[in-house]
């Protein structure tokens, strides 16, 4: 299993991935922190957390336009695993930096 280093809104983020499975990691990561800086250039900087919700919301957009649009995507059960694998590690961050 390989490992990744991805930066996503100036912070790093190691994450495992199958072998081979590295730039495709690395490019979704950079697709989100695209989305963040949208975000920031339209409503300025906010918490990590609160960034990475907004973020996940504006792809699950678009996902949605996509499905009103019939282009329904193939279900692919690996990219599903890995799908549910980054949204565990975003929950653990944000407990992590959740205030009291």
């Amino acid at each position: 299993m390989a490992q990744v280093t991805l930066r996503i809104n100036g912070f790093s983020y190691v994450l495992g991935c199958n072998d081979g499975e590295e730039s495709h990691l690395s490019a979704m990561a950079a697709e989100v922190d695209r989305r963040i800086e949208t975000i920031k250039a339209q409503a300025g900087q906010s918490g990590e957390a609160r960034m990475l919700v907004m973020a996940a919301l504006m792809l699950a957009d678009d996902l949605h336009d996509m499905k009103q649009a019939g282009g329904t995507p193939k279900a692919d059960p690996k990219i599903a695993r890995r799908l549910n694998r980054i949204a565990k590690r975003a929950e653990d961050i944000a407990d992590g930096l959740a205030l009291p």
